[in-house]
């Protein structure tokens, strides 16, 4: 498998413009040096308009896609890599879009009957007043109110009481666009990561996430301290099972390829309910995915390998 990659020149696609830049520069870093440890020719590509052209002089011939948020996991990127004829690992264009839509991920999952906790969509045309009035109704106090297209908890909140939410709605709206506001729940924040494609596709331990914070939000997620990692997770077996089935069903129903990580609450620690799906989870020190990995002794350069390997020749997932 490893001889595939001999001769090729891999960029490591990282950092952009999103409001994750910092976090994908990070996670960049780190790839870079275990793809160079583990003898490959690899170089680091800072994502700017320009990056055509950086491909071309450097005579990339694989990307290893590491950028969070837009336009690196939202389908963009991997739409002209696909014009360009360039491989890249992790999800292709639909996936891609798919899943950085927190909306359109919700609608899929409910219609396939996979639970997702209560949720109202505010479109960025739709009046404010109205929205207000239908999402108290729907939803109910406490909500979270989060965007549409963010990652790593940016703009999400809880919402406790009426008394100015129109004024989070507006603000909400005009910073991020179409947003929705989602039922909160008791119960266990969770996740769990799934490596591999199709059929070869496979769940990792679920682990447990206890933020110090009031959520598991940008600092709970990428402060050292903030968050307490138990894994495997304090679940009964069975619901465990259930959780990493319900994991692995998402990943295959989105048509993710390679990597990923389903994001949970599991209500008084017996239900599971998916939250969202991230098609490029973050590979910092402090990242979920390398934890689970390194649950069933898999390394960092191992689980590194196993995502390079999605680059592969693909195949249409349905």
């Amino acid at each position: 498998m490893k001889e595939f990659f001999n001769n090729k020149r891999i960029g490591v696609l990282m950092g952009g413009w999103s409001s994750e830049r910092e976090i994908s520069l990070d996670s960049g870093k780190n790839i870079l040096a275990s793809l160079k440890r583990q003898g490959f020719d690899a170089v680091a590509l800072d994502m700017n308009r320009d990056f055509i052209e950086k491909i071309r002089e450097e005579k990339i011939d694989i990307i290893f896609n590491i950028l969070h948020g837009k336009p690196g996991e939202d389908g963009t990127v991997q739409g002209l890599l696909d014009l360009l004829g360039i491989p890249y690992t992790g999800s292709g264009l639909l996936a891609s879009a798919i899943a950085m839509n927190k909306i359109m991920t919700k609608r899929i999952l409910l219609k396939e009957g996979i639970l997702t906790p209560n949720f109202y969509a505010v479109l960025e045309w739709e009046d404010i007043k109205k929205s207000v009035r239908e999402a108290v109704e729907m939803v109910k106090f406490p909500m979270f109110i989060k965007p549409a297209e963010e990652g790593s908890s940016v703009g999400a909140e809880i919402l406790w009481k009426e008394k100015g939410i129109e004024e989070k709605f507006t603000i909400e709206r005009e910073t991020y666009g179409t947003f929705f506001v989602e039922e909160y729940m008791e119960g266990m924040i969770a996740t769990c990561g799934i490596l591999g494609t199709g059929k070869d596709a496979y769940s990792l331990p679920v682990l447990e996430l206890v933020p110090k914070n009031e959520f598991y939000d940008f600092e709970a997620k990428y402060t050292e301290g903030m968050t307490k990692f138990i894994i495997p997770a304090r679940l009964d077996n069975g619901i465990t099972e259930v959780t990493k089935r319900l994991a692995l069903e998402t990943h295959k129903l989105i048509g993710c390829r390679g990597f990923s990580r389903v994001d949970f609450i599991i209500k008084d620690n017996e239900i599971p309910y998916v939250l969202e799906i991230n098609t490029i989870p973050g590979m910092t020190k402090v990242s979920d995915l390398p934890a689970e990995t390194q649950e069933i002794g898999m390394s960092y350069d191992d689980l590194v390998m196993e995502i390079l390997k999605s680059s592969m020749p693909r195949f249409p997932s349905i």
